[in-house]
């Protein structure tokens, strides 16, 4: 037992050890921006990135309050577009069922340079080019599978006994949504939702295609420093780029644990 647990603690810090290892890296760009094989570790520290990050507080912080806009709307809509056809698909049994899902889920595997053009030629006739609702809505067409096969995934881990009995007591639509489906579709909407974020924030050329550079986006900032020469902005922008949706996760887990616990679910 004590040599399985053992195993156990090695596996783990073995895999702590290899997901750090690139942002210790990065951090040490950040420190040392002539940090350069075959140095083992910096022999010099230079201040600079700090402060351009500092420097550049308000640009930085519009691309980044902007990005965290739109995923975030692209999160709530494509929870309130998936919900209909997440809870057919897991309740009813009708013919070509393994079709419709296929086609539901089918946006997942096109190329983005081919959706992104297709959707940005549409757009273009409507007049959503160029805007957030266009991003946002392009944005939900591409991600919206990952939030349905959660949906479906949440609906199918739970019975129909409790709406058929929320029902016999007389409980609306509305109702039995709100006080029955939605507190058990929390960790199937956090799971889907937290893949939809992370697709339309680290989302580059769809978003710089259908917001046509009026709508900032932090991958648009982050892009050219990335390719350029300065390694050492480039990292702690990046540090800067995972730091958002990890604290946003993290709070997002703290609330969702603490509401259970309200309810004696935790």
């Amino acid at each position: 037992m004590r040599r399985e647990s053992a195993r156990a603690v090695l596996y783990f810090a073995g895999l702590t050890l290899v997901a750090l290892f690139p942002l210790l890296v990065l951090a040490g760009y950040v420190l040392a921006p002539g940090w350069s094989y075959p140095s083992l570790f910096p022999r010099e520290t230079d201040p600079r990135a700090m402060q351009y990050v500092v420097s550049q507080a308000w640009p930085i912080a519009r691309h980044l309050g902007s990005s965290m806009v739109y995923s975030l709307l692209t999160v709530l809509l494509s929870f309130a577009l998936c919900l209909a056809p997440a809870h057919h698909l897991a309740r009813r049994r009708f013919a070509c069922k393994p079709l419709v899902e296929g086609l539901l889920l089918a946006p997942a595997l096109a190329p983005a340079m081919t959706f992104s053009m297709g959707v940005h030629f549409a757009f273009l006739k409507i007049g959503l080019a160029d805007t957030l609702p266009g991003v946002v809505l392009a944005l939900t067409t591409f991600s919206y599978p990952y939030m349905l096969r959660a949906l479906v995934a949440g609906y199918q881990s739970f019975g129909e006994e409790y709406d058929l009995c929320a029902r016999n007591l007389g409980a609306g639509v509305w109702t039995r949504f709100w006080r029955v489906d939605f507190p058990l579709l929390v960790p199937g909407a956090v799971a889907g939702g937290t893949v939809v974020f992370l697709v339309a924030f680290s989302e580059y050329f769809l978003v710089f295609l259908i917001g046509g550079g009026r709508v900032p986006s932090f991958t648009g900032y982050l892009f050219p420093l990335l390719t350029s020469s300065d390694r050492s902005v480039a990292s702690v922008l990046t540090l800067l780029f995972l730091l958002v949706p990890l604290g946003l996760f993290v709070l997002v887990e703290l609330a969702v644990t603490a509401r259970y616990r309200a309810r004696g679910l935790a």
